[in-house]
Parts: C-alpha cells; sequence; structure tokens
C-alpha cells in the first residue's frame, strides 16, 4: 500500500502540477478585484469563444431610453449612446475610472427631474451633464457595489447586496436603511454561501482573504518544491550512471524535501479545507448543495444580525399594487407597506439561477418578467402561472435537479429597438424573441417584422476587454478548459479536486510512514 500511495503521490501531482500553480495564482487574483480592477487583457488574445460577438458573454444588462435619439446600452460593456436604429454608437464613459471592471453597468436611471444615475461594482455615479462626464457620489457603507436603482416618490432608492440606500432628490446624501426580516426568519443561510467564504476566506474578512492567499502560495511551493525533488531525482540517477559528482543536487533535495514535508502537514487542514469547499462551488457537485440551507456559523462574517447580507439583486415598486418587490437570492419578497414589518414571500416562485436575477420587469396587470441564466419566464405570482416567455409554453419543472443553468442563459433584456424584444443570451448574444411571431404588445395583437439587432461597431467590440479577474474566475472555474475538454470540462472541478485531495492525504501517510523521523 505505501508504494502505491508514493508512486501515484508524485505521477498525479506531476500531472496535475501546472493546473495547481494556475489554480492557486488565478485564486489569488479573486481575492483582490478591486485592487485589480483597472488591469484588463484585450480579448483578441485570448479564445475565440471570449470574443465579442453579437453582445455575447454578457454585455449587456439593458438599455435606457431618454428620447427618441438617446437611448444608453449598458453593461458589462459600460455606458454607449445610440439613437433609435442602435446604428451609432457613442462612448459615454467619461468620468468612470480606467478598467473594465470599474465600467461595469448594473443599472442606469433617468429621473423625473431630469437627473441621470448609475450603479456601477464599485459605486453609484451621476451624470453632468454641463461637464459632459460621470461624478461618483459617496455613500454610507462599506460595501459599494450597486445592484438596482428606483425612483419612488421624489426619493432615489439605490439597492447594495446587502443594504437599501434612500437619498431625497434635495440632499446629496444617503440614509442607509436595513430591510426588516423575511417573514418566518429562521436565520439559516445557503450551504453554497457558507462554502464560498470558506474558500475565498471572507468568513473572516481581510484577515481571512490573506490566509487564503497563503493558502495559495503554499500549495504553489509544494507544487514547485515537489517538481524540483523529482527532477533532481532524474538528474542524480544520471550522474550516478556517469560517475559524476551529485552531492549538491543531494543537497538541494534534501532542503526541498525537509521543507516539502514540514509546510505540507503543518497546513494540511487547511489544505484539505480549501481544496473540498472549492469542489461543491462547481456543477456538478453544486446541484447537491444548491438548496440546502445551514445555520451560520458563530463569529464570522455570516454571523451578523442583517439577514439579506449578500442576497439582494433588484427592486422594484407596482404602482397598481401598491407594493415594494425585491429579488433576492432566497427568492422574491415583498412589502406593502414601506419595509415597515416583515418582508413577506410569495408563494409561488418563478424559476432563477442560483447566480440570481438579471431581468426583473412588471409585463401585464398581472404578471412580470423574471429573467436569469435559467431562461426568461413570464410569472404571475398569484396563481402560480409560469410560462416559459421565449418558447411561449409553459414551464415545467425537472423532476431531478440537474445544472443551475437552462437552454437560454439571459443577462439581459430590451424593448427599445423598434419596440421589439430583445434578450441578451450569455452565448449566442441578441435574440429577437419575437421574430416573426404574431404577438401581443402593451395590449395590442400585431406581426413583428422580426428585424435583428444590429451588430455592437468596433469601438465597442474593441473596448470590451476581459478583466484581470473575470480571466482568473475562468481559470479558477475551468471554463477556459472547454476549448481542450468540450462539454466534459464540466467534470474537471471535481475530478481535480478528487486528485489534490488523493495527493494531499497520501503525502500525509508516506510522511507519517517514512520521514517524520
Amino acid at each position: 500500500m505505501l508504494d502505491f500511495l508514493k508512486k501515484y503521490h508524485k505521477w498525479l501531482a506531476i500531472v496535475i502540477s501546472l493546473f495547481i500553480i494556475l489554480f492557486s495564482i488565478s485564486g489569488i487574483v479573486l481575492n483582490h478585484r478591486g485592487l485589480l480592477s483597472s488591469l484588463d487583457v484585450n480579448r483578441k488574445y485570448l479564445p475565440a469563444e471570449y470574443k465579442i460577438i453579437n453582445w455575447n458573454n454578457a454585455a449587456v444588462k439593458s438599455t435606457l431610453k431618454i428620447s427618441e435619439d438617446s437611448i444608453f446600452i449598458f453593461g458589462n460593456i459600460g455606458i454607449w449612446k445610440t439613437d433609435s436604429k442602435f446604428d451609432n454608437f457613442t462612448d459615454f464613459n467619461n468620468g468612470l475610472p480606467n478598467g473594465i471592471d470599474n465600467r461595469k453597468v448594473c443599472s442606469m436611471l433617468y429621473t423625473s427631474d431630469g437627473r441621470l444615475f448609475t450603479g456601477t461594482l464599485f459605486g453609484l455615479y451621476e451624470y453632468s451633464f454641463h461637464n459632459s462626464k460621470w461624478t461618483k457620489k459617496d455613500l454610507p457603507t462599506h460595501e459599494q457595489r450597486v445592484v438596482d436603482l428606483l425612483e419612488k416618490d421624489n426619493k432615489l432608492l439605490v439597492l447594495m447586496r446587502s443594504n437599501l440606500l434612500i437619498s431625497d432628490f434635495q440632499k446629496n446624501t444617503f440614509d442607509k436603511t436595513e430591510l426588516p426580516k423575511p417573514e418566518n426568519y429562521d436565520n439559516k443561510i445557503g450551504l453554497f454561501k457558507t462554502l464560498w467564504v470558506i474558500h475565498s476566506g471572507e468568513i473572516y474578512g481581510d484577515i481571512g482573504k490573506i490566509i487564503v492567499d497563503l493558502v495559495g502560495l503554499i500549495f504553489i511551493f509544494l507544487t514547485i518544491t515537489g517538481l524540483i525533488i523529482f527532477i533532481n531525482k532524474l538528474r542524480i540517477n544520471k550522474r550516478i550512471n556517469k560517475k559524476r559528482p551529485f552531492a549538491k543536487l543531494k543537497n538541494i533535495n534534501i532542503w526541498n524535501l525537509k521543507w516539502h514535508n514540514k509546510i505540507g502537514w503543518i497546513t494540511f487542514i487547511l489544505l484539505i479545507i480549501t481544496t473540498s469547499t472549492g469542489m461543491f462551488l462547481r456543477p456538478p457537485l453544486l446541484i447537491a448543495i444548491a438548496n440546502v440551507k445551514v445555520g451560520k456559523i458563530p463569529g464570522t462574517e455570516l454571523s451578523q444580525a442583517n439577514p439579506w447580507f449578500d442576497k439582494l439583486r433588484r427592486i422594484m415598486y407596482d404602482e397598481a399594487e401598491g407594493r415594494f418587490m425585491i429579488a433576492t437570492l432566497d427568492g422574491i419578497f415583498y412589502s406593502d407597506d414601506e419595509f415597515k414589518t416583515d418582508l413577506k414571500k410569495y408563494k409561488y416562485q418563478p424559476p432563477v439561477s442560483v447566480m440570481g436575477v438579471n431581468v426583473f420587469k412588471k409585463h401585464s396587470q398581472e404578471t412580470y418578467l423574471i429573467g436569469s441564466f435559467e431562461g426568461l419566464f413570464e410569472w404571475n405570482p398569484s396563481t402560480g402561472m409560469v410560462m416559459d416567455y421565449i418558447i411561449k409554453e409553459p414551464y415545467v419543472a425537472p423532476v431531478v435537479a440537474g445544472p443551475p443553468i437552462g437552454e437560454y442563459m439571459v443577462a439581459g433584456y430590451s424593448e427599445d429597438f423598434k419596440n421589439q424584444e430583445i434578450i441578451f443570451d450569455y452565448n449566442p448574444g441578441a435574440i429577437n424573441i419575437n421574430k416573426g411571431d404574431i404577438h401581443i404588445y402593451k395590449g395590442a395583437v400585431s406581426i413583428n417584422e422580426g428585424e435583428d439587432f444590429p451588430i455592437q461597431s468596433k469601438e465597442i467590440t474593441d473596448a470590451y476587454r476581459m478583466s484581470w479577474w473575470n480571466l482568473a474566475l475562468e481559470i479558477h472555474t475551468a471554463r477556459i478548459y472547454k476549448i481542450f475538454f468540450g462539454k466534459y470540462y464540466i467534470l474537471f472541478i471535481p475530478l481535480a479536486g478528487f486528485i489534490i485531495l488523493f495527493i494531499l492525504i497520501s503525502g500525509l501517510i508516506v510522511w507519517w510512514k517514512l520521514h517524520r523521523n
């Protein structure tokens, strides 16, 4: 058994060594998004599927029309101004910091008094039409990521991932509003979120991130020292055969083996935790935990009193119903009393990807459009009716849970192009979902001419670079290996995880049996 463990500890580690180093480097980058937000990679140097074609790769979140010849198209591409034909585009990012991550726009709002706001990954900005530039607003929260904007009763509502900020239009300051807890709140949190913050180290804030960064460096150290030991053994054997001195190489190996073993066993638990938690953050293992709730771990970032920590995604006010609606990672909730009492969860919920809601809008008197990487659905919360809005058929929930994505991965939606409904799918990009159909548009039956959405301009294509953070995410989640493994890339994370666990455990056993003394 010991010979078996030694043999496969060595050979499996050699085979997967490059991937371990890439996992480690990309993980460190992912922990410092703000610090690296100004650094980009030109997509022309990346595999073909990362190039922007027909507004794909989550380029567009939505559009904002303020007049016939002033329409803004926004999302991960930043903000571009166009006209009703969508054939001329002007860069509208002046004032936003450099770096595509700093220009990733989640929401835009044109208020009743003619003010223009945008919410990005790193803050809230107001546009000065006099100076033709965006200016950042001071927000009273540590988190700066704005996920949605709403105007209500001459007040600006800014939805963050954990809090709601409210500002009177006459003031430039914001009041932080902690939303009331949901009805029947059990103080539990998703297992997926728990494993996520453990894997990244966020569970203990900045200190936790630094610890996980060190774990990444330790993985790199163990991999490199292991490779040095292996290569030097080959060189020593070669020198022995040629009767040449090898003492220097032997001393190098003694040092590397000593610290390879010592660092390995001292940090063994941290290495195991980091590896095992990462395995469950991607399909197929993600499927097993996607809907599991667990208690909050005391003394961690998760144990704070705010029940909506990192859960809020979209907000809407339904004038006809007189209620606020909020899309969260725990479902869609509503308040009929301006958030004075506990939020109520709709009895019937639409299908939503674990990544959250991307499209959230009123569609008819009783229905709403809900879009995510699960698809686009027309949802009636009163009756529970859910219609697959793309194929115009009733939605049938799968009997057995599958991957947390649907056939259509809806990243955005717009109806400002000639009153036609355009979805922006992550893969094929812009799709006219009514093309050639007889459909109902705002109460009138009409025949849609079905024009294709115009292709993005060269300026937009050149400007839509990939941030270092996003490139690291593609590497860390193994999506970039799709160019080698095709659809089977989805198995890479669990297989790599099991191999790394075997390498760690077998290495500890071999050390315990042979080297600890």
